[in-house]
């Protein structure tokens, strides 16, 4: 992917309609369900309190938003494809959790300034197409003192390079910078002046059946996979299908039954500064 540094700025909202189409085909939650550890991990990372009010960025069908309301947080979950977070709500309906669910782009939150004691975003705020306007509207809600909580695949991680391998078959716009990029201390530092910054390298294993099962399960349900098949005649479905294949052979663990594919991303805290 494209990660230098743009010469003259692209058109966001043409791609960010691009984008939440992709979101939105598929099913993104029969992936995101599997996210679930993630979700329970950063909340415990940004040490949360119950009663603390929080805001999940991104939150797609509502892994850290659930995590939150587990340890009794006041909590609202927000998306920019409303099917995920009907979603979201349904399974907090489910484990009897309240949560409340607001559709809302992530680089124009519908809040007031200092809003939130805490905002997560788990795989979500990295693939935003203006990176600086939704750090900023992360910073912009989080009360100073507050912390934000992020989980952000790494540009090595077996994520970051099949979103690499994509690239290669279906180019994104120039300008555009690497969503990987969110899981490099360099670039959230830029992402965040002046607020402290801690991380920590994770790693998430996808559990599947088989490589075949993975292909099949993301070719028909994660959005930008399943976006790029169809985007391609015959002859390069098959040369993106085999491309993953080989990438799931080169990353994939060897022992034992089943398929077990280890994922790295960065667990990141980010606390603003307090006002003077």
């Amino acid at each position: 992917m494209n990660v230098s540094t743009p010469s003259s700025p692209p058109d966001f909202t043409a791609l960010k309609q691009r984008q939440q189409a992709n979101w939105a085909s598929g099913d993104y939650a029969v992936i995101g369900v599997t996210l679930q550890i993630v979700g329970e991990q950063l909340c415990e990372a940004v040490d949360l309190r119950s009663g603390e009010r929080v805001l999940d960025v991104a939150g797609g069908n509502g892994n850290a938003s659930l995590a939150a309301a587990r340890r009794f947080a006041e909590v609202t979950c927000t998306d920019y494809v409303p099917a995920l977070l009907e979603r979201a709500r349904l399974r907090a309906e489910a484990d009897h959790l309240p949560m409340q669910v607001q559709t809302a782009d992530a680089e124009a939150l519908p809040f007031p300034d200092a809003s939130f004691d805490v905002v997560l975003s788990t795989f979500g705020v990295m693939f935003t197409p203006d990176q600086e306007k939704a750090a900023a509207e992360m910073a912009r809600v989080c009360r100073p003192g507050g912390r934000i909580g992020l989980a952000n695949w790494t540009p090595g991680s077996f994520v970051g390079r099949l979103f690499q391998l994509l690239g290669r078959f279906l180019p994104p716009p120039a300008g555009v910078r690497s969503p990987a990029l969110w899981g490099t201390e360099g670039r959230l530092n830029e992402l965040f002046p002046r607020a402290t910054i801690t991380s920590a390298t994770r790693r998430f294993n996808f559990r599947y059946r088989s490589a075949e099962h993975w292909i099949e399960v993301f070719r028909t349900y994660y959005g930008p996979v399943h976006k790029a098949f169809l985007a391609l005649d015959a002859e390069k479905q098959a040369a993106l299908e085999e491309g993953i294949g080989e990438l799931i052979a080169r990353c994939q663990l060897d022992d034992g039954p089943g398929l077990v594919l280890p994922s790295e991303y960065l667990e990141v805290v980010v606390r603003p500064a307090r006002m003077s």
